[in-house]
């Protein structure tokens, strides 16, 4: 090759490049060509025991999950994965965590081989703009996910991935975070938010476990209130759950569990119904309240 056609060709790398970068970007993007919008759910997950046993909330999931066309892909955000920062699970192969203790050896023994979706990992990264959305292949699938999705799809052939909690950040924030994640569902991909409105590990009553739907007046009046403020579509005191007294602060002493419930709502588009399931108190300080938005 002489020199000018050497230096020609070199002139021509940027525009490779820049054409392999959009050829990549197109495929991240066509990774789910739109479809019909999906539902989205906000699950109240309870006990990891709810993973092998028969009761009213599993009852409750797979009910549920009948009423949903068959997703492409379930994008997933579970209290149990906080973080310093945003991330989203991108591994071809996630694996089923078990991030809990003091449980028979038979929950230990329960897999979820669900596929991973790193494309769909891709996508979520570039659509969300509130924040820079980290890649990662350590994470996996944690109970707040799988002990539900396996009783919604059984046969672990639908991808997975879940988005993780930023613990640094204001309700707000994950508020708006969701909204942004509209997109996804014209494309075919079930988001679901997994934790619990009234979450209080400290005071469960113990001795109260195997009385069906018992739960403390404040747990009571906390729960009703959220439906009430959820059923009346005022997203903002849901925002603001840290103004709403005492039975809230009893209902939320952390945020974990109950931020998944905004990234749901967030998703919320007009004159959308909304179903509420499960709509149960479990050993007085926790609710298994679910809702189907769509």
């Amino acid at each position: 090759m002489n020199r000018k056609k050497f230096i020609k060709s070199l002139s021509l790398i940027p525009f490779i490049f820049t054409a392999m970068n959009l050829n990549k970007l197109n495929k991240i993007a066509d990774s789910y060509k739109s479809s019909e919008k999906l539902p989205v759910l906000f699950v109240g997950h309870g006990s990891p025991m709810n993973a092998i046993e028969e009761n009213e909330f599993v009852t409750g999931w797979r009910d549920i999950g009948k009423t949903i066309p068959k997703p492409n892909a379930i994008l997933c955000i579970s209290a149990h994965w906080e973080t310093r920062g945003t991330f989203v699970t991108a591994m071809e192969k996630p694996k089923t965590i078990h991030d809990f203790g003091g449980f028979p050896a038979e929950l230990y023994e329960v897999q979820y081989p669900a596929p991973g979706d790193p494309e769909l990992a891709k996508e979520t990264k570039t659509i969300v703009k509130i924040t820079q959305v980290g890649l990662d292949d350590k994470w996996g699938l944690d109970h707040g996910c799988w002990s539900v999705v396996k009783h919604l799809y059984p046969a672990a052939d639908i991808p997975v991935i879940q988005l993780s909690l930023n613990y640094f950040q204001s309700p707000q924030y994950h508020y708006d975070l969701g909204r942004e994640l509209s997109l996804l569902r014209k494309k075919g991909i079930l988001i679901i938010g997994s934790g619990n409105i009234v979450h209080n590990l400290s005071l469960v009553a113990w001795d109260k476990m195997e009385e069906p739907g018992f739960g403390y007046d404040w747990a009571i009046e906390a729960n009703e209130k959220v439906k009430k403020f959820i059923l009346s579509n005022d997203h903002k005191s849901l925002i603001d759950y840290k103004k709403q007294g005492r039975a809230l602060s009893l209902a939320v002493p952390t945020a974990d569990h109950f931020l998944p419930l905004l990234y749901s709502l967030a998703l919320k588009e007009e004159n959308e119904k909304i179903e509420i399931f499960n709509d149960k108190a479990v050993a007085g300080s926790l609710t298994m309240t679910s809702i189907k938005i769509g």
